[in-house]
């Protein structure tokens, strides 16, 4: 069951009122929609972004209680195209929640999981070319270990792109199954016995290049600073140094020039409480930026 991180910090955060026009950039299963839905209000608009297909579904399901919410296929990186087709010029808030959905994990039969055997697929949108498929059965050696070092921070990058490289001239590497399994058989004992499965880092590197998931963001937190209002806020939620640290450093750069004030000095976390009911939720960190006047 997919449980919503910050569902009422990043809403309060985002501080709106009866009327006003927000981007819910990441509609995954739609915990922070609703709540965004009910504080708006019938008068306002809620404009629920999302590369997943299923996800797009939950959407139109939701429409049918809150008919102002205007669901699109899409991703957040073309988020001034998306507005500009709607007739929107600028936003009172946007909401970024970057994790991935435990949906995509248990649904999607995509190949997002470790714990799966499932064609390795790892595209959030479905529509788009490259797959995890392929990279791992086609790339030469040094860029799997380029990618799974560069996204994943895995320092054992070379000797799992050595291993992918060694089993893929006997047979491909078809399922998230197989290739968790390959890793798993290069892992020392105490890699294996570790809290983090050894696969981790490399599934979650494949995922992010193949979705351009970190040059996404950078995208389209810049559009979204653009689109806001004076006074409008910008709420991100990241669940990974990489991805925390692009919002980071854009979110000063922009304070530096003036444009925004940060309303986060430093990343707020998740209540003891929530750690502990929520263990998807202890990396979780959360930056909030207000659009200066």
């Amino acid at each position: 069951m997919h449980k919503t991180v910050f569902l009422k910090e990043a809403v309060d955060h985002l501080s709106l009122k009866v009327g006003d026009t927000v981007v819910d950039a990441t509609f995954g299963n739609g915990g922070h929609t609703r709540e965004i839905l009910e504080r708006v209000g019938p008068s306002g608009v809620v404009v629920a972004i999302d590369q997943d297909p299923h996800a797009v579904e939950r959407m139109r399901e939701l429409q049918k209680t809150f008919f102002n919410i205007r669901p699109i296929h899409g991703n957040f990186r073309a988020l001034d195209t998306i507005l500009a087709e709607g007739g929107i010029e600028c936003v009172d808030a946007v909401l970024f929640d970057v994790g991935l959905s435990q949906n995509l994990l248990e649904e999607s039969e995509r190949g997002f999981s470790f714990r799966k055997d499932e064609p390795l697929d790892m595209r959030m949108d479905p529509t788009t070319a490259i797959r995890a498929y392929d990279i791992v059965n086609t790339y030469p050696e040094h860029e799997i270990a380029d990618i799974i070092y560069q996204f994943g921070e895995e320092r054992r990058s070379r000797r799992i792109a050595r291993a992918i490289v060694n089993e893929r001239r006997s047979q491909r590497i078809k399922t998230s199954g197989v290739l968790s399994e390959l890793i798993m058989k290069i892992s020392s004992g105490r890699e294996r016995s570790a809290k983090l499965h050894p696969a981790t880092r490399t599934f979650q590197a494949l995922r992010i290049y193949v979705n351009d998931e970190l040059a996404a963001l950078e995208e389209g937190l810049t559009k979204a600073i653009a689109v806001l209002k004076p006074g409008g806020r910008c709420v991100v939620i990241a669940f990974h140094s990489l991805e925390d640290r692009i919002a980071k450093l854009l979110f000063r750069k922009e304070a530096n020039h003036n444009t925004v004030r940060l309303v986060t000095k430093k990343p707020l976390t998740v209540s003891q409480e929530e750690r502990i009911t929520n263990p998807r939720a202890r990396s979780a960190k959360m930056r909030v930026i207000e659009k200066r006047i």
